[in-house]
């Protein structure tokens, strides 16, 4: 199925791409004679077809992810580089250009996680066991995703009370900046958010 989120120009960018550079940069793989990439998005296998221009999943389990994942795979591997994670969580407010960006329509939607889990720390918990979270000593309770292999991205929630609500927050790993331009680290915030909260 064709997303109208990802515009043609970037498939045909991918397109014209070494394929053993992108699989190299990127750490997906490559069918040298379909023309087209697999990629592990957030542990599910995805087939990007850059000639037909299209996205979609090969794996059992029928559940979609959110558009967005679409624009932010075709984008990961156009630029991620062939850096390893640096163990070191920042903000979105943290990346260069970060803070004038990630306001107004750019602010992350972390409520959506919030409201959604508030008063349920064993169901968010469950929800993040569901998509391979790993647990994090941070918050009231918090996992990590490799949502693809050089993007890891971390999920904080806050249990709320009488003075406070519930409170989530994204964390991403010091290196995104260089894999990522900030409006496609936005795309992957919207659809981490929307996946977990729904």
């Amino acid at each position: 199925m064709k997303n109208d989120l990802v515009d043609p120009v970037y498939f045909a960018r991918l397109a014209q791409q070494d394929p053993a550079d992108v699989c190299r940069r990127t750490g997906c793989t490559c069918d040298a004679a379909a023309g087209t990439f697999g990629l592990a998005v957030w542990g599910r296998p995805y087939v990007v077809d850059p000639r037909q221009g299209r996205i979609f999943c090969t794996g059992p389990d029928p559940e979609p992810l959110h558009p967005y994942f679409d624009l932010f795979a075709v984008h990961y591997l156009l630029s991620a580089t062939q850096i390893p994670p640096a163990g070191q969580w920042i903000s979105e407010k943290d990346i260069p250009g970060g803070p004038t960006f990630f306001r107004g329509p750019h602010a992350v939607p972390t409520h959506v996680i919030a409201s959604r889990f508030d008063g349920d720390i064993q169901g968010f918990t469950r929800r993040c066991a569901h998509y391979g979270g790993t647990e994090l000593a941070l918050a009231d309770a918090a996992f990590s995703f490799f949502i693809t292999p050089r993007v890891p991205v971390a999920v904080l929630l806050w249990q709320g009370d009488a003075e406070f609500p519930a409170e989530a927050k994204l964390l991403y790993d010091a290196t995104i900046g260089r894999h990522l331009a900030l409006d496609i680290v936005y795309a992957l915030a919207v659809g981490v958010c929307e996946q977990l909260g729904r």
